[in-house]
């Protein structure tokens, strides 16, 4: 069983799985990239002429904050294609073994 189990992982399921974990980390540090981005936002500001810099501030984190949602879902719908994939394959592998 574990010789069966062991060649199961082998070839190219390895390098899916090892492609899902790059992709899967990847994904997970943008979410916390854009988590860390999200606490440094306010919800209101008082603008008057001494504190248009801080207006300017937010706007360049909420461009941040846009640029990366693309790559997030990117990401993301990647991982989750390769996670089905994987398991397509492993099951495949699995009845035709059984």
């Amino acid at each position: 069983m574990e010789d069966a189990l062991r060649n199961v992982f082998e070839g190219p399921l390895l390098y899916l799985l090892i492609a899902w974990g790059v992709i899967t980390a990847i994904f997970l540090i943008l979410i916390a990239w854009r988590s860390v981005l999200s606490s440094h936002e306010d919800d209101q500001i008082f603008i008057d002429a001494a504190e248009a810099h801080m207006a300017n501030e937010q706007q360049e984190l909420i461009k941040k904050i846009n640029m990366l949602s693309r790559p997030i879902l990117t990401s993301g719908i990647t991982s989750g294609v390769l996670l089905l994939v994987i398991v397509g394959i492993f099951v495949y592998q699995g009845l035709k073994n059984f």
